[in-house]
């Protein structure tokens, strides 16, 4: 009788991964526990509780409790109740890097309204601050048509590759 089953991770291996994806997001700006959080998870192949998760990463609960708070705020873990307990498993999202990135980008139409009634409140584009404010909006609404076009891009390459088939 052969077992199928892959090889158990190298669990010091799994840690550098997780320690290193962490500081390079760190790295950019995002907070560190958040990512150590994500990364921990991400290399889980269950979703965990927040002491497994604590476990993991030997830090305390509440350091965890503030991470899936924000991550879940964001998209990038989803909290699902464990039946028959007070506690909840944190798990990926079927497509986080899309769902942080592309579908949040309500950012961008903030900025570009924001923008706008800057542009009119400086009388328009006629004038140097107007025209600076404008330029702003314009590169939000590009940057905004460019990111769905890369969201569009992105769901026809995962099609292709399988990826949205797990």
């Amino acid at each position: 009788m052969t077992d199928d089953r892959p090889p158990a991770p190298d669990e010091e291996e799994v840690h550098l991964f997780v320690e290193r994806m962490a500081m390079a997001f760190a790295d950019v700006g995002f907070p560190r526990m958040a990512a150590r959080v994500l990364f921990a998870v991400m290399a889980a192949d269950e979703p965990l509780t927040a002491a497994e998760i604590g476990e993991r990463l030997e830090v305390s609960a509440a350091a965890v409790s503030g991470a899936v708070r924000y991550l879940t705020q964001f998209g990038m873990l989803v909290r699902e109740p464990v039946k028959g307990s007070r506690r909840d498993r944190y798990r990926m999202p079927d497509n986080p890097w899309y769902e942080a990135t592309i579908t949040k980008t309500g950012l961008y139409k903030n900025f570009i309204d924001i923008a706008s009634a800057g542009v009119d409140a400086l009388r328009g584009p006629a004038t140097p601050s107007g025209e600076r404010v404008a330029e702003m909006r314009d590169f939000f609404i590009f940057v905004q048509e460019e990111i769905d076009s890369l969201g569009e891009r992105w769901r026809a390459r995962r099609a292709a590759t399988g990826h949205g088939n797990r």
